[in-house]
């Protein structure tokens, strides 16, 4: 056996690991019994373990330091190439982390998503608190573990978006908010279109067929995939041929089922779309986080909040929903289910306001991270800054500090992803548009299999092959930028509330 192969064969093994916690992890969040946490936690912490023990062995490192040398002449961008500078990385990052952090962090984590699902419920942040200071205590000791050279922060962001720091998320964050403001400042002094029949009461089995019967077309494989429940939309993969995705539902706002279902195909797509050559590998996922969610935002916003996407689908939801949309017309829908109106709740925020929600989260972590915010300050700390960001208050702590699962997963670090995939999103249209010159069309006609066909081309079969910013410069000769996602924003809502 060659080295490779033998790297592959351990590999795999830890991919397989990998593979049987995240269906636990997916089990939890869907359909296991509220007393089984326990139990979970611990299976959770030893898969945890011993994924990580496997990864990080000295055989691991020895075969990566041989394929240094026999790897030389490899093209750089070949698969093997690849997968030896991506997996070094990797193991190089994970070997600064005890084996003991990484079990205990995976059982405190199973535990803390239990408290938060119950806090949330209850809107009570105190019954949560005691597990997010927990957390947060270990995900310390694995900033410093792995280390950082300006901040703590630095080395969790590093796990989502590989070298980004947090200066520069601030950064272009900062740049943001300038142009962002403004425009929602100046959208609210426009009259707002009605959207009060989108709180009409639909049936919660119609709204599931429907928005599956969507990503069906979009080319989400059901035989390869599938859809639940669970208390916060996500996606989860456990190989190119099964992935799943859940969403929630709400049988008095309509939008709640249908574009959670949307925005976790788009993520879907992305797992089910790898090259099957890198199944079982550290390159059989996404580039980046941020490129990631730029494949839900595309396939929620650019698509499904588009005019051209409800020229054909309109018609069949009212086929679906005959009396709570009959009498509602086409552009009035279109015009509802793009209002810009502040919101607590970020997964149901419009297009304009959903960065300043991310923005919030960005400020709230670093500020605990660094030791400026403590965690029993956190409600009061969420709601003077969504007063300050969207001028609001939440109702309660459910509204609040308790909307997201994330912290409770330990995914410290993730939120700054959503609004780069935004940016990112919108970068890869243009360029898709530039490529496709009839795809509002081919929307408007029900038509995505070449939309779908670029970015498999262009993005998913590449998988973790190159880095975020290596895949935008293949793509538009460029890094990220944020002039075409504010472009289009401009374009699009300029339009709608005539803005001149």
């Amino acid at each position: 056996m060659s080295t490779l192969q033998r790297l592959r064969e351990l590999l795999g093994i830890v991919s397989d690991l990998n593979a049987a916690q995240a269906v636990l992890g997916w089990d939890q969040e869907t359909y296991m019994p509220p007393a089984g946490v326990e139990a979970r936690a611990q299976q959770l912490a030893t898969l945890g373990r011993l994924a990580h023990e496997r990864f990080t062995s000295d055989e691991v490192g020895r075969l990566l330091e041989r394929l240094e040398q026999e790897g030389a002449a490899w093209p750089p961008d070949s698969d093997e190439a690849r997968l030896l500078r991506v997996t070094r990385r990797d193991w190089q990052r994970a070997v600064k982390v005890p084996a003991a952090l990484v079990q205990e962090l995976a059982a405190t984590t199973a535990r803390a998503q239990q408290a938060w699902r119950q806090a949330r419920e209850q809107a009570d942040f105190a019954a949560f608190r005691p597990h997010l200071e927990r957390v947060l205590e270990l995900l310390l000791r694995k900033a410093d573990a792995l280390g950082y050279r300006d901040e703590p922060y630095d080395a969790l962001l590093d796990e989502y978006e590989p070298g980004m720091t947090a200066a520069q998320i601030g950064a272009t964050f900062a740049a943001l908010r300038r142009q962002l403001v403004p425009l929602v400042e100046a959208i609210a002094e426009q009259p707002a279109p009605a959207d009060e029949f989108l709180r009409r009461r639909f049936d919660e089995r119609a709204q599931w067929r429907f928005g599956e019967q969507v990503i069906r077309d979009f080319g989400f494989d059901f035989t390869r995939g599938r859809q639940d429940r669970s208390a916060h939309p996500f996606s989860t993969s456990f190989s190119i041929d099964d992935v799943r995705i859940t969403t929630r539902v709400q049988r008095d706002f309509l939008p709640t089922a249908l574009f959670g279902t949307l925005h976790e195909a788009g993520h879907a797509l992305y797992e089910q779309g790898v090259d099957r050559a890198l199944e079982r590998t550290p390159l059989a996922s996404g580039a980046s986080l941020g490129v990631h969610e730029s494949q839900s935002r595309l396939w929620e916003n650019l698509v499904g909040r588009s005019h051209a996407f409800w020229r054909y689908y309109y018609p069949r939801l009212i086929e679906v929903f005959p009396e709570q949309l009959g009498d509602v017309s086409l552009d009035a829908f279109w015009a509802a289910i793009n209002r810009v109106q502040r919101s607590p709740i970020r997964v149901e925020a419009d297009e304009v306001t959903y960065n300043l929600h991310v923005m919030l989260r960005f400020e709230i972590e670093t500020a605990l991270v660094a030791g400026r915010l403590r965690v029993a300050d956190l409600p009061e700390a969420w709601n003077e800054l969504t007063r300050e960001l969207l001028s609001l208050t939440p109702a309660d702590d459910a509204e609040g500090v308790l909307q997201d699962i994330h912290w409770s997963l330990g995914s410290i670090g993730y939120f700054p992803t959503y609004t780069l995939g935004n940016l990112i999103s919108a970068q890869l249209w243009r360029r898709i548009s530039e490529d496709l010159p009839d795809l509002q069309e081919q929307i408007g006609r029900g038509e995505f299999g070449a939309l779908l066909g670029w970015l498999r081309d262009n993005v998913h079969r590449h998988g973790r092959k190159f880095t975020a910013t290596e895949l935008l410069e293949r793509i538009t000769g460029g890094g990220l930028d944020a002039g075409a996602w504010l472009a289009y924003v401009r374009d699009k809502f300029g339009r709608l509330y005539r803005l001149g």
